[in-house]
């Protein structure tokens, strides 16, 4: 039976959906914090069960039977909680319940010297997997294209997006990796350990952004660059918490690294299809036709 967690989460619920039109719906199971809002699922005939990593013991029921557990990764870090205490509890619940192997949603630029915070937790948490006993995947997805939006909405209500000065990012859509992680819980052991970045096929800086927009919209979005201090004061004042302030500067120093630039073939590959672009994904956004 494969497990996947977070299933009422974005991506969660994407691998699930794209999961259960590849294998039979009595080998699909999902974990969730609230079942109520897995109903439907349970309808359909998976099976749902609550499971909270932050609530070790309820875990052990959530993958009862488990042959494989895709391990959708905590942002708990981002709130102040324990990113790798939760992934711990959820490493050791799938060893115990007898799983073979653990699918895990990290990213293309995981590493233990990144500028970006959240990239210490998926490099750490490689680590616990590669020392669990355990076949494991790690899914180094490219960074996700609704954050992209995100940052920009703003902007295009002004007509300027301000941000400190920035690289090039693989944008790459929420649909696109929850199809490749179905395709690869679907084919256990395709890859063990790191897949190469799955990413889309072009690298856009947010002046690039901005110009997609600019063309999409038919009205100018301006890039302006403004220091990072005062990126720093602005979201401090907006009462943004601490630990997302980092989140938020370190994504512009590390794309200044060049942390997120790579493009690979690799999720083409698994697609079968090109990748969504960004211009799809700004027109889609904005309403209008690419």
């Amino acid at each position: 039976m494969i497990v996947v967690t977070g299933a009422t989460g974005q991506l969660g619920r994407l691998i699930v959906e794209s999961l259960i039109t590849r294998v039979p719906l009595d080998r699909v199971a999902v974990s969730v914090r609230d079942v109520r809002k897995a109903q439907d699922l349970a309808e359909r005939g998976v099976r749902v069960r609550r499971g909270d990593f932050a609530d070790p013991s309820s875990l052990a029921h959530a993958f009862e039977g488990a042959t494989q557990v895709l391990m959708v990764s905590s942002n708990a870090r981002a709130t102040g909680g324990d990113t790798l205490a939760q992934h711990r509890a959820a490493i050791d619940a799938a060893r115990s319940a007898g799983a073979r192997r653990i699918v895990y949603t990290s990213h293309m630029a995981a590493s233990r010297s990144s500028a970006f915070p959240p990239m210490l937790d998926h490099a750490a948490t490689e680590q616990m997997l590669s020392e669990s006993g355990l076949a494991w995947t790690a899914l180094r997805n490219g960074f996700y294209a609704s954050s992209g939006m995100f940052l920009l909405e703003r902007g295009l209500q002004t007509g300027v997006f301000e941000a400190p000065a920035d690289g090039k990012v693989s944008w790459t859509t929420h649909e696109d990796l929850a199809e490749a992680a179905a395709v690869i819980l679907a084919n256990e052991g395709r890859y063990d350990g790191p897949t190469p970045p799955l990413t889309a096929a072009q690298a856009l800086d947010f002046e690039a952004l901005c110009e997609l927009a600019s063309s999409v919209l038919g009205r100018p979005l301006r890039r302006s660059t403004v220091p990072e201090d005062e990126m720093r004061a602005k979201l401090v004042a907006s009462g943004m918490p601490a630990p997302a302030v980092a989140i938020s500067l370190g994504l512009y120093r590390a794309s200044r690294d060049g942390e997120f630039a790579a493009v690979d073939p690799t999720l083409r590959e698994l697609l079968g299809r090109a990748p969504t672009g960004m211009r799809e994904v700004i027109a889609e956004k904005l309403g209008q036709t690419a």
